[in-house]
């Protein structure tokens, strides 16, 4: 056999839609891919005694060769030529003693079809070919979205260095996630999955059988199967290893629910009702122990980049609320020889202590992170770590760290005091009840914006400055220049509070002059209209005499009638002479 069959190489080839392209060399031994000079990357090698299967189909670039692994890994070389087919098929025969499956995929655009689980990939067929396929390795989660809706998320890289998300392929995953070969990154893609199918048929087949709804006495929601094969095969559950640790319904604030904690080797999984995740330690980027003022709760904080996605939702942060005077007392699911070799010094093997404390030791021993608490140069007024403030209508706890500012539950807010440019301690409106309360707005540094932290107790305010001045922050406190205007205002309003008295007083000295103009005194109205009109159509009509004898009657009466009665007609009786 000539030299040229023996080890046969092409340029241009991407390894699993690599960034930058490299040369592949086949041989007998196997194959491998070394980058494009001052392209970076590592040389990948793989025996071919792994090799189980190769497919040859349309690629990102031009057409790909893709060889499934014994160990269900699966590696793409992407770049070649249609032209090179023949050669390509008769290395793979000559070498390695296998077919190259020519494979053609649905171009219709249709969005229904059939999910078929294979070994080492998710396929979504249109009409019996594959429209498009998701590897296992690059799902990072997935949870019921809905009665009969399932979202898929995908593994954002963080450096784009890192292997697949169960770092089983080894080197052949380095620098060539799919996820992270360009700068635009599918992140979620969500499947309607209608229907019943029985678990044997799901089983046996390997694909969804969602659309047919077959009867069967195990009917289960398809959608349902779906999501625990999908959680199966890719690994993001238990089957992931054995758990170190697990905690039960932990209340989280942030986001909101109750979860369950298990914590494996490399990873923890938190498993809800609705949603399940798994998120790697080396996630983890910040880890906080933030006792709550209220004496009774310790909130957990944890910091996550990238951030945890629950549908169009990023929280970069965790919060857990733990009650203080909770006890556990769990013992590691680990061997002594990992106890005593690996983690010797950061576990210990049993545990009997508050629950938050033997959590928050757990990820320390199993993470390697550091564990951040309050500064000890800041006391609340009420001899508390956190002080009591809104962000918007948002309630929540300001924590003053070494070297940052932490508010909690939500939205969770994380500030260092590096990218700090001034605070400014303000009042808001000119009322005499916002002396009770102040706000410090924090700017940030090269016009990054600013966080206005608001409704906070007057008496935070010298611990609060104490604090930015042992800190060495830049404050500025504006509640002084205001507190001439509040005076004036407060001045103001008791003036115009007095003059509204007086007013008042006024009105009421005056009486029923008011009352004379404004209504009619119904009783005296009764009196001019019966008695004293009578009597004056009776003197108008009768003469002298007559009024004299009504005078008379009038004097007999006696004291039993009112003297008003007796005096009018005296004056009748002048204007009659």
């Amino acid at each position: 056999m000539s030299e040229r069959k023996t080890v046969e190489e092409f340029n241009g080839i991407y390894l699993d839609l690599s960034r930058q392209p490299g040369k592949v060399k086949f041989a007998e031994a196997g194959l491998a891919w070394r980058p494009a000079a001052g392209g970076g990357g590592e040389n990948v090698a793989l025996d071919g005694q792994q090799f189980v299967n190769c497919q040859w189909s349309r690629g990102a670039r031009g057409h790909e060769v893709k060889i499934l692994l014994r160990d269900s890994g699966l590696v793409q070389l992407d770049g070649f030529e249609a032209e090179e087919y023949d050669r390509v098929q008769k290395i793979f025969r000559l070498f390695y003693g296998l077919g190259l499956e020519h494979k053609d995929h649905a171009l219709k655009g249709w969005n229904w079809g059939k999910g078929e689980f294979g070994k080492a990939e998710l396929a979504f067929n249109v009409q019996n070919r594959p429209a498009f396929e998701i590897p296992y390795s690059e799902v990072s989660n997935t949870n019921l979205a809905g009665k009969n809706e399932v979202a898929v998320e995908f593994a954002l890289p963080a450096g784009g260095n890192e292997t697949g998300t169960n770092g089983h392929m080894g080197g052949a995953r380095t620098k060539g996630r799919k996820s992270g070969a360009g700068k635009d990154q599918l992140v979620e893609m969500r499947f309607y999955i209608p229907g019943t199918a029985t678990k044997k048929e799901n089983e046996e087949d390997g694909e969804d059988k969602s659309m047919d709804g077959s009867e069967g006495e195990e009917q289960h929601n398809a959608a349902n199967l779906f999501y625990e094969t999908l959680m199966e095969k890719a690994e993001i559950g238990e089957v992931a290893g054995d758990t170190f640790a697990t905690f039960l319904e932990v209340l989280h604030l942030t986001p909101r629910g109750r979860f369950g904690i298990d914590m494996y080797e490399a990873s923890f999984r938190l498993r809800g009702k609705t949603y399940d995740y798994k998120i790697p330690y080396d996630n983890i980027k910040k880890f906080m122990l933030l006792p709550k003022p209220d004496d009774l709760h310790t909130l957990i904080t944890i910091g996550l980049d990238p951030p945890l996605r629950q549908g169009q939702t990023r929280y970069p942060f965790l919060v857990m609320q733990f009650k203080r005077e909770e006890e556990v007392t769990i013992e590691l699911n680990m061997t002594k020889e990992l106890l005593e070799g690996k983690y010797k010094g950061k576990l210990n093997e049993r545990y009997e202590q508050p629950q938050h404390t033997v959590v928050a030791q757990v990820f320390r021993g199993l993470s390697g992170k550091k564990i951040v608490q309050p500064s000890k140069d800041f006391v609340s007024h009420h001899q508390q770590s956190g002080v009591k403030c809104s962000i918007k209508a948002n309630e929540g706890h300001l924590y003053c760290l070494d070297k940052s500012f932490m508010f909690v539950p939500k939205p969770a807010t994380y500030i260092p005091f590096d990218n700090i440019s001034v605070i400014v301690m303000s009042r808001v409106g000119g009322a005499v009840s916002a002396s009770r309360t102040f706000d410090i707005t924090v700017t940030m540094k090269n016009g990054a914006g600013e966080t206005l932290f608001s409704n906070i107790n007057r008496e935070e305010q010298k611990p609060l400055e104490d604090f930015f001045q042992a800190k060495g922050l830049r404050t500025k406190n504006e509640m002084t220049d205001d507190s001439s205007a509040l005076i004036a205002a407060a001045l103001k309003d008791a003036d115009m509070a007095s003059s509204d008295e007086e007013v008042v007083a006024a009105r009421a000295d005056r009486g029923s002059a008011d009352e004379d103009e404004e209504s009619v005194d119904e009783d005296f109205k009764t009196d001019s209209e019966s008695d004293v009109a009578e009597e004056y159509d009776s003197a108008h009509e009768s003469s002298g005499s007559g009024s004299d004898a009504e005078m008379v009657d009038g004097d007999a009466g006696g004291d039993s009638d009112p003297p008003e009665v007796a005096e009018r007609p005296k004056k009748k009786a002048k204007t009659s002479k």
